[in-house]
């Protein structure tokens, strides 16, 4: 799905899977790979429905250079009540100078102290349970999504605000990194079933993230790198979308500046970019 809705995230695996396809000596395994993207070419045939359904909200990609960078959003798109699910579907897009890493992107959603930089809203975020066995995940995605490096269960409560009473949600989540630089950070709500894992107290409204997906992929030059942020978050509750979209959209604009700023300012290499950060997944 993220594919379908990403044409970033489409353009990174698909990068891969053809290096992948390049480097690979064994026959069978060429095999293998090609049959996979045969297949998934077919599951993206809807794609030209979908480009059909998005309607630019904010901003245009006709855009001047110098437009875009005075703001850390190029343009938001929204396709309304998404696979029938009702909570609409939002796509932002930009181009931010800087090295192109996403372990501070995802820390900005998912450490605590960082996250407070830009959500108003958020009371608590935590991973609950990490997944260690990376090489047992990387073997279940067939290794044609880069590098699965992060993975585990997280949570994430918020406070009460503007009307809204706290949400609460319980996500899986991972990054893969590629080969040509680029990172996916990817996320889906877990099902009822999983309720277990939810942390003792008293139960808030759920929230749930139906899609939820950033893809970073450096540009020519080295020196920047695209950013595409794409998210269905069901609210919950009885509040109409009309006045839950406008909310969600400002607290990713507000994301969004955090990471420009943050990156136009550190422009060494990764690993000092890395340095201090650790993981805590759930978006």
């Amino acid at each position: 799905r993220i594919q379908q809705v990403s044409p970033l995230a489409r353009r990174a695996i698909q990068m891969e899977q053809e290096t992948s396809s390049a480097t690979t000596t064994s026959t069978g395994t060429i095999a293998s790979t090609r049959t996979n993207m045969d297949a998934e070419v077919q599951d993206l045939s809807v794609l030209s429905l979908y480009d059909r359904q998005w309607k630019t909200i904010e901003g245009s990609s006709k855009s001047s250079d110098h437009q875009r960078k005075r703001r850390p959003v190029d343009t938001i798109e929204k396709i309304d009540n998404f696979q029938n699910l009702e909570a609409p579907l939002l796509r932002f897009r930009s181009t931010m100078d800087g090295v192109c890493d996403g372990v501070p992107f995802a820390n900005f959603i998912m450490d605590l102290e960082e996250r407070k930089k830009w959500d108003v809203q958020i009371e608590n975020v935590y991973e609950a349970y990490p997944i260690h066995d990376l090489e047992v995940a990387n073997v279940a995605m067939g290794f044609n999504y880069g590098d699965c490096f992060r993975l585990g269960v997280g949570y994430c409560k918020t406070k009460p605000n503007l009307g809204i009473d706290s949400r609460e949600q319980l996500t899986i989540c991972g990054i893969n990194e590629f080969s040509n630089g680029g990172y996916l950070i990817w996320g889906t709500e877990m099902k009822e079933w999983h309720d277990h894992l939810l942390p003792p107290g008293k139960r808030v409204t759920r929230a749930r993230s139906h899609i939820f997906s950033t893809t970073l992929l450096p540009t020519e030059s080295g020196n920047s790198f695209e950013v595409e942020y794409v998210l269905q978050l069901e609210i919950g509750g009885k509040i109409p979308n009309f006045l839950t979209t406008p909310i969600v959209t400002d607290s990713v604009k507000r994301l969004f500046k955090c990471a420009h700023d943050f990156y136009s300012e550190y422009q060494g290499q990764k690993d000092e970019i890395r340095n201090g950060y650790s993981l805590l997944l759930t978006p």
